[in-house]
């Protein structure tokens, strides 16, 4: 049996793809697309051209501009959170090709992962609340709540994320060469 499955590493791959698309929304948000300084530049701009605008109507154009980021960060939502549920199916029917290991490191390891899974959960539920806020009747303060932690965690994912691919590389020096490999082929390359 290969040390990944198939089902496994495909997760693996659209799970990492979206979490990128996801994050890369969160970073235009928070920098090229912040609507505070578009709508600052908005109206710097316009009335250089002798066009005046409230500070209202540059918010409300600012937003419009970068609507389609938030098209992109809601879709891939969705995704994250359809992803996670695969996992957990995967992972109840015994098909992630986790296996138990004494291995002080893979004890850390796993247990690491446990307080992941559990972040990106809560990182979905927090999103998906946040979607249908409206629907669900939540005021601005719960709202405001919400938001403040969905982005503290996406803090913590970016962590992760840096985390992790550190931990590829430096697994890949200290002995377990091949990782990578074993997670585009499901098997370890020869003379690794």
């Amino acid at each position: 049996m290969k040390k990944y499955p198939l089902q496994l590493r495909a997760w693996h791959w659209l799970h990492a793809l979206v979490l990128f698309g996801l994050l890369g929304t969160f970073f235009l948000r928070k920098t090229f697309l912040s609507w505070r300084t578009n709508a600052q530049i908005l109206s710097a701009k316009l009335a250089a051209l002798n066009i005046t605008i409230t500070d209202d109507q540059a918010s409300a154009l600012a937003k419009a501009v970068r609507a389609p980021m938030w098209w992109w960060h809601y879709a891939l939502g969705f995704a994250f959170s359809a992803l996670l549920l695969w996992r957990l199916v995967m992972h109840l029917r015994g098909g992630d090709g986790g296996g138990a290991s004494d291995d002080p490191h893979m004890v850390w390891v796993r247990r690491v992962y446990v307080v992941v899974y559990g972040i990106l959960a809560v990182m979905a539920l927090s999103g998906l609340t946040l979607y249908f806020a409206s629907s669900l009747g939540l005021s601005k303060a719960v709202m405001g709540g919400i938001k403040g932690a969905h982005e503290q965690l996406a803090w913590g994912v970016v962590a992760f994320a840096a985390a992790h691919i550190i931990g590829v590389f430096a697994g890949e020096q200290r002995g377990q060469r091949g990782i990578v490999s074993e997670m585009i082929s499901g098997d370890r390359p020869r003379g690794a």
